[in-house]
């Protein structure tokens, strides 16, 4: 087989890229290791930055998410049982943001690819990247008890964190920068109204708390919990009851609790792969950095280096123009690098870090440090500013 862009990865940096590339003509493959159904069943993220939803657009998968995603103007902070409204929309003259989750990302993005007919092969195993250093780099997989050969100009690594398309890079080829964090969240989804219109982050003496939603009808909530718990030990009614202690009072009495349809603990964690290119092989989302929740920038930082290697392959297509393959790694990681000292200054100073003090050796000290920095950015318009800026999501760069 042959194409010009294999994709590793049929997650929604993956089906992104597939779809806006078949816009530009541009043949592609897809190889997943996983089934579709279980890639749909992943309950991720669903804050969508103006760049990412104006992407999805761009892909012709943004009709759904028009007709039934929640516009945001505004993020609530708040602490000593008070709440901040971050008025994004005011503070940056115009952007906001969209609630929409990461599972209909994926179902918009699969739907158009199957009405499209392209080539996806699903539960793929034994994938290897080949001589991606050279003009003529190729993947080899088994998919269905036989061995597949896919000959491809370029190739993306769409794979994740886990994935084969990092490891490819030889070690001495690549640099990694890693935080890991003491703490994790455990996360529920639930079939209730949302306590709040706006997604409203809790900062308390018992640690960090989060209000999220998924539709009118549907809740994303989140504790901060030690890295030692375990789901099975959270019981329903031990999240509701512990959730209400870490919400601001008002808050807590309009809370509608009911039971959960999904719970897990994510642990928290930075990393970043440098370069993301080696040869014909580019990095894609998490395959090249992962950041922590706090800030909702994981699923954006995976479309905006969507964004940028469209734009790169296309030229390389339409005009011709190789030259442009070199300034993938340095346009995307400027704005990771970005985003993940915006995705970690969120965290110091929302979460209790304990006796960790975030690798101080004054715990204490620390978090009068961060308490000092987080009343210092919301005591002021331009404080809170510059938490907009960021937090609607920096613009893309062009190519030179």
């Amino acid at each position: 087989m042959k194409t010009q862009v294999a994709i590793i990865g049929a997650g929604p940096s993956g089906l992104l890229l597939g779809q806006l590339l078949s816009k530009q003509g541009i043949d592609n493959v897809i190889i997943e290791r996983a089934a579709g159904d279980y890639i749909l069943g992943r309950i991720r993220a669903g804050v969508l930055e103006q760049g990412m939803t104006d992407l999805l657009r761009e892909a012709g998968v943004g009709e759904r998410m028009d007709r039934e995603g929640q516009i945001h103007t505004g993020v609530e902070l708040a602490f000593n049982n008070k709440r901040v409204k971050i008025e994004l929309e005011k503070l940056t003259g115009g952007s906001t943001v969209m609630v929409y989750g990461q599972t209909e990302v994926t179902r918009d993005l699969m739907e158009a690819r199957s009405a499209a007919d392209l080539t996806t092969y699903y539960e793929s195993s034994n994938v290897v990247l080949h001589d991606v250093k050279t003009d003529s780099p190729y993947v080899t997989f088994e998919q269905g008890g036989e061995e597949y050969r896919l000959d491809c100009d370029y190739i993306a690594g769409c794979d994740g964190f886990h994935g084969v398309s990092r490891p490819t890079i030889p070690e001495s080829s690549r640099k990694e920068f890693e935080r890991v964090y003491p703490f994790g969240w455990l996360g529920v989804l639930s079939d209730t109204p949302p306590v709040n219109d706006e997604l409203i982050y809790c900062k308390t003496d018992r640690g960090f708390a989060m209000t999220s939603m998924r539709s009118a009808t549907r809740s994303r909530y989140y504790l901060q919990v030690p890295l030692t718990d375990k789901v099975e030990n959270w019981s329903d009614d031990d999240f509701w009851t512990e959730l209400k202690r870490r919400l601001p009072d008002d808050v807590a009495e309009k809370l509608i609790t009911g039971p959960t349809i999904e719970k897990s603990i994510a642990p928290l964690r930075s990393f970043v792969c440098e370069p993301m290119q080696y040869g014909n092989l580019f990095l894609v989302g998490d395959a090249a950095h992962i950041v922590p929740p706090t800030g909702a920038k994981g699923l954006n930082l995976a479309a905006s280096d969507v964004a940028t290697l469209n734009k790169i392959l296309t030229r390389v297509y339409k005009d011709g123009d190789k030259a442009c393959i070199n300034q993938y790694s340095e346009i995307c990681l400027r704005r990771v690098w970005h985003g993940e000292r915006f995705s970690w200054w969120m965290t110091s100073m929302l979460h209790d870090f304990g006796d960790d003090g975030a690798n101080s050796t004054d715990a204490e000290t620390y978090g009068r440090f961060m308490s000092s920095e987080l009343n210092f950015y919301t005591d002021n318009e331009a404080g809170r500013r510059v938490i907009a800026m960021q937090y609607v999501g920096l613009p893309y760069e062009d190519l030179s």
